[in-house]
């Protein structure tokens, strides 16, 4: 979530939860049908002339038979024909979960080589309106953007508001993965920003990809900024509601489950993302998730860590200027997101966020919430702050949790 004047956001929320049967009715009702009724979407032709298509006359598996059955396959051909198939059905391929890292990335840099092309057509299209000239301008700059050499763009869906995710580091040689979750306001436009550049995605990742370097230079990481999913717009019921990070917490969990090797995960979830990682740890994730950490969170839609059903630790931290501290922490007739993950009834461990000066500082160099978000990362728990004095925060690490082994 992006940060406001205090006072406009609680009313929003406390509007929405007086407001919940009316909310739940829009949300459920018309709404849902008319999304229903969209045509087909660009990556949705491509899995269709996937699923049609074949190979040297055998037909291609089916995209939902999971990451082990499709990375068995693509390791099965040939280096010519797995280059072949990224160009038949390059959005397809490069938001394949089981398809090579290295093929993705090439299969997504065809993917946004059309979008481009076709965006500069638009832009030049006399039926557009200014406004439609200025959105085509602004995401054919996206474009070129994520398309400067040495970009490593793991998944790319043109449709809508955007998804994308891009990758620090190297994949298939880290020892330790984070993937940086993010809240509200989340898309293709705001994936990356010049100017407070670690409120977006790719500075948050950036920012955590150096510091974990600096933590533990001999440990080879990779972070993943992960806008793949749909997030919420501002402060409406989307934002209140968690249908969108249920369809979030699918999605994080299948990436999850189709990364390569075996080394450790931790998740790092920033305001609205926090909702869709707490539903992707008490449903579906992976027992390689070593670590879940929220900041800024308006819940987990559970009452405490426990109730997420992860072996994960859970952290928590909370800066003291963050206006999310004021939302009503509860859920009711589906609105809200549950208990506060800082208190201590939840039970998380709660870290130190000395420095990030409100609800969206959290990655900010110098910070003592990013340089605990690294430790994590590297798996240096021991020497992660804490929260107030006590250290509980490190309560029964062990040295062989501390070397990431556990």
């Amino acid at each position: 979530m992006t940060s406001f004047d205090t006072s406009p956001q609680l009313n929003v929320w406390r509007a929405l939860l007086a407001l919940a049967v009316v909310f739940v009715m829009l949300a459920t009702t018309g709404w849902t049908a008319l999304r229903n009724q969209r045509e087909a979407t660009p990556l949705q032709a491509s899995v269709t002339a996937w699923e049609r298509g074949s190979l040297d006359g055998h037909r291609l598996p089916d995209t939902g038979t999971g990451p082990v059955r499709l990375a068995r396959f693509f390791a099965s051909l040939t280096e010519a024909q797995r280059s072949s198939l990224a160009r038949r059905y390059p959005l397809a391929v490069g938001n394949m979960n089981g398809a090579p890292v290295a093929l993705r990335y090439r299969a997504n840099r065809a993917a946004l080589e059309t979008a481009r092309t076709q965006e500069r057509r638009r832009l030049h299209d006399s039926r557009l309106s200014p406004a439609g000239q200025r959105e085509a301008a602004a995401r054919m700059h996206r474009y070129e953007e994520l398309l400067r050499p040495g970009r490593h763009i793991l998944a790319f869906d043109p449709d809508g508001s955007g998804r994308v995710a891009e990758v620090f580091g190297s994949l298939d040689r880290a020892e330790r993965i984070s993937v940086v979750v993010p809240g509200s306001d989340t898309d293709l436009l705001t994936f990356q920003r010049t100017e407070r550049a670690y409120t977006a995605p790719v500075g948050m990742a950036k920012a955590l990809y150096r510091a974990e370097r600096a933590a533990r230079p001999a440990t080879r990481t990779a972070v993943i900024a992960w806008a793949d999913y749909t997030a919420p717009s501002g402060l409406g019921v989307d934002a209140a509601t968690a249908p969108l990070a249920a369809d979030g917490a699918v999605r994080l969990a299948a990436l999850v489950r189709a990364l390569p090797g075996k080394t450790p995960v931790s998740l790092f979830c920033h305001s609205y993302g926090s909702v869709v990682c707490g539903l992707a740890a008490a449903r579906s994730l992976p027992g390689r998730v070593a670590d879940v950490a929220v900041a800024g969170s308006p819940g987990m839609r559970v009452e405490s860590a426990a109730r997420l059903g992860t072996s994960a630790r859970v952290w928590a931290m909370r800066d003291a200027d963050d206006w999310i501290q004021s939302v009503p922490y509860l859920e009711w007739g589906g609105l809200g997101h549950g208990a506060d993950p800082v208190s201590a009834a939840f039970g998380a461990r709660v870290l130190s966020a000395r420095g990030a000066e409100g609800h969206s500082g959290y990655f900010v160099p110098g910070t003592a919430s990013l340089a605990n978000f690294a430790r994590i990362g590297v798996g240096a728990y021991r020497s992660v702050d804490c929260a107030g004095e006590s250290g509980s925060c490190r309560t029964g690490l062990s040295a062989a949790v501390t070397a990431g082994r556990a």
